[in-house]
């Protein structure tokens, strides 16, 4: 609970950061909008001069934003490049997700900037087009046209006055400014246009006379510099707008100090026009000569402003992609670590009911099935294999041979005893047919198929490893819980000491008969032949050497039989051992060199410890099995060299002796003739590989080592002279008397 607890707090801290984290990007991505804004503003509604401070202050700002920005973007575009050369889980995606969202921020930018250059540079075009520059140059025109017209017509009235006055002065020498008014006003009429007012001033600008219509308060004083200009150029034309009137100022030649200052009405209008096409065409030339500049400025100030919006898009972008990329990263990490069996494995549950969200939710939950399915599976997977191991230890175990097929006869399965039996390989082709694996076996699968049974027994007899072997087989038929059938299984046991023992069992019951009912009349006939030569030796005369002759037949062959039955006796009524503590190395040292002396032509090689080794045994028993053995290798040879050897064929015997902490072997080898297929059978009474052999002597050496408690098998003995022939070897194991059982008045020797 602890460390659940522990992982749910770390999970709500996680949550709480990135809800900082979302709200800070969601403020920064919003900033680069209200700084292009807030710019705009200062540029163009609100009229800041570029000197101003709040003009620098947005564009430190934007420079800032801009930097802050660009350094964030990068720093995201460099862990992104991190992640994926990592192969960190959802890295692909994320940069995929960031290079379509900056391509989506980019393009429409790119598009509008070059829409947008091309639509000004279309509009200025038609601005600075010839038609409008020859409309602008027209409109000048005629306003100047209608300006100059009034200048001239009020010059030509001005100097025509002028001069009218001053013929007046040269005709009469004398005129005094009262006498001016009058001269004045005469001439006035005679102007043709009219003039609106007309004076007569000084130097100073001060009124001298004045004409008819001319009143002081219409009076516009000229200032020095113009009555200074017009003495210089002789007349000087005032234009005055605001009193919608022009007037002229020109010096009197006839007079001493003294101007003629007259005005004409104008339209103020037309004036007004005048001077706002006259602004217009100064306006228009100056642009038409910075649009070059135009272009640029506008150019760099959309660029500015595209600068701030698109590393606001890309920065957007890149968080957005996160937030798509993060989860699905997660998920396939969670996804990986499930693939290599980690179940335990948890993603974080995003909130909301987006897909995205709702995927980490099920992934979660199908994490947490699949964990309970595969605890389910594993339990029953151990107690599966917990019941094929019980299975296998049983089968393993059990001395039958057990053999699987499946429904067309091919081996599935082979049991340990199984495999000793029938001499299989380590590892069986399990696809062989079983008539192929085992051919002893397959009329007996024929017959159980073809017969449609289920049940087939039947006691075969195969020979593996040189050895005649009697198994009793069962075949029967595998069906599952809808009686279809499933395959066979085949079990067999080995029955060859079973059938030696009831065989050597009913050879000893024979013998016990034979031994009664031959050997009471053996006795009679023996007499009854003896007598016969005794008393007709004499009666018949030349014929008792045929008598003699005839009676020690009778007499060899009644010998012959009670030898025979004394041998069934023997076999029949074997005594009890008469076990006491003997050193069995001394007995068998003894019956080396009691048979060394029979060895003509052969080699006897013999290792036997020199050390006493006890074993509680019939000393007189172990002494003949011993005795028999080394005489059966000794006539092996013999049968062997009967049949004709090769040069160079040396018999020899060998005859060994081990001990170990619990058992004595001795092993008595020859390169004789060997053994046949069906060796179990030497063990039957009767059976001989010699001519002259009853047949007993290795059922007796038998018997009497399983009444000590021991084993003796017979197996081929190795190549003595390397020329590839084996004889036979047995093999007697007896068990060894612990040194610490040893009974202090122990027997060391035996006679």
């Amino acid at each position: 609970m602890t460390a659940r607890s522990a992982t749910w707090e770390k999970l709500s801290r996680l949550r709480r950061i990135r809800r900082v984290q979302n709200a800070t990007t969601l403020g920064v991505v919003l900033l680069g909008p209200v700084l292009t804004i807030a710019t705009f503003l200062i540029l163009g509604p609100l009229g800041q001069g570029s000197a101003s401070i709040g003009l620098r202050l947005i564009l430190l700002a934007d420079l800032v934003y801009v930097l802050v920005v660009a350094a964030l973007v990068l720093q995201r575009v460099a862990q992104m490049i991190a992640a994926r050369r990592a192969q960190s889980a959802g890295s692909r995606l994320h940069l995929r997700l960031t290079g379509v969202f900056a391509l989506i921020a980019l393009i429409p930018t790119v598009l509008v900037a070059i829409f947008s250059v091309l639509t000004i540079n279309v509009g200025l075009e038609g601005w600075f087009s010839d038609r409008v520059r020859q409309v602008v140059g027209n409109s000048l025109a005629a306003a100047e046209a209608y300006s100059e017209e009034h200048r001239s017509d009020l010059r030509q009235d001005a100097v025509a006055l002028a001069a009218y006055l001053n013929i007046a002065k040269q005709t009469t020498f004398f005129i005094a400014d009262g006498d001016l008014r009058d001269v004045l006003t005469q001439g006035q009429s005679l102007v043709q246009r009219g003039l609106r007012e007309a004076y007569v001033i000084d130097g100073a600008g001060d009124i001298r006379s004045r004409g008819e219509r001319s009143y002081l308060f219409n009076f516009e004083k000229p200032s020095g510099e113009n009555l200074k200009k017009a003495t210089d150029e002789g007349i000087v034309i005032i234009e005055d707008g605001a009193n919608n009137e022009f007037r002229a100022l020109v010096p009197l030649e006839a007079y001493e100090d003294r101007f003629l200052y007259v005005s004409r009405n104008v339209d103020g209008k037309i004036l007004s026009l005048l001077d706002d096409t006259q602004e217009t065409v100064r306006l228009y030339q100056q642009l038409e000569q910075d649009r070059g500049r135009l272009l640029f400025e506008f150019g760099l100030l959309y660029l500015g402003f595209a600068v701030i919006l698109i590393l606001a898009a890309i920065f957007l972008g890149l968080w957005f992609a996160e937030r798509l990329a993060r989860p699905v990263g997660r998920l396939a990490g969670a996804a990986q670590r499930v693939g290599t069996g980690d179940l335990d494995v948890r993603v974080l549950e995003e909130k909301g009911d987006d897909e995205i969200a709702m995927l980490g939710r099920y992934f979660n939950q199908m994490t947490r099935q699949l964990k309970g399915q595969r605890e389910t599976l594993l339990d029953n997977t151990r107690q599966i294999e917990a019941r094929r191991r019980l299975f296998d230890s049983v089968l393993s175990s059990i001395t039958s041979g057990v053999v699987g097929l499946d429904s067309k006869g091919r081996v599935e399965f082979v049991n340990r005893s199984a495999e000793r039996l029938l001499a299989l390989p380590g590892d069986p082709d399990m696809a062989q047919p079983i008539g192929v694996a085992v051919p002893e076996f397959g009329p007996l699968f024929d017959r159980l198929r073809d017969n449609k049974t289920e049940v087939a027994q039947e006691e075969v007899k195969l020979i593996r490893g040189g050895k005649l072997e009697n198994l009793l087989v069962r075949m029967a038929t595998r069906r599952n819980d809808a009686g279809k059938r499933e395959g066979y299984v085949v079990a067999f046991d080995d029955v060859t000491d079973l059938v030696t023992a009831q065989r050597t069992a009913a050879w000893g019951d024979v013998a016990r008969r034979i031994a009664h009912e031959i050997k009471n009349p053996l006795t009679p006939i023996q007499l009854s032949a003896e007598r016969l030569r005794r008393k007709l030796a004499p009666v018949v005369g030349d014929q008792a050497e045929t008598l003699e002759q005839y009676t020690g037949v009778i007499i060899r062959q009644t010998n012959d039989l009670r030898r025979i039955v004394d041998e069934f006796s023997k076999f029949a009524r074997m005594p009890e051992p008469e076990r006491r503590v003997h050193d069995i190395a001394k007995l068998a040292r003894d019956a080396a060199l009691l048979q060394d002396s029979a060895m003509e032509g052969v080699i006897f090689r013999t290792d036997i410890p020199k050390d006493p080794v006890m074993a509680e045994i019939d000393a007189t028993m172990i002494s003949q099995a011993l005795t028999n053995l080394i005489k059966n290798a000794r006539e092996a040879i013999e049968s062997f060299e009967e049949k004709g050897v090769s040069d160079g064929y040396k018999g020899e015997v060998r005859m060994q002796m081990r001990a170990d902490a619990q058992d004595i072997s001795i092993d008595i080898s020859d390169n004789g003739i060997g053994l046949p297929e069906d060796r179990a059978r030497l063990f039957e009474p009767y059976v001989t590989t010699r001519e002259k052999g009853t047949g007993l002597g290795l059922p007796i050496v038998k018997k009497i080592i399983e009444e000590h408690g021991g084993t003796l098998i017979l197996t081929d003995a190795e190549d003595f002279s390397g020329t590839g022939h084996r004889g036979a070897r047995a093999e007697i194991r007896l068990p060894l008397v612990p040194s610490a059982a040893l009974p202090k008045h122990a027997v060391k020797t035996t006679v």
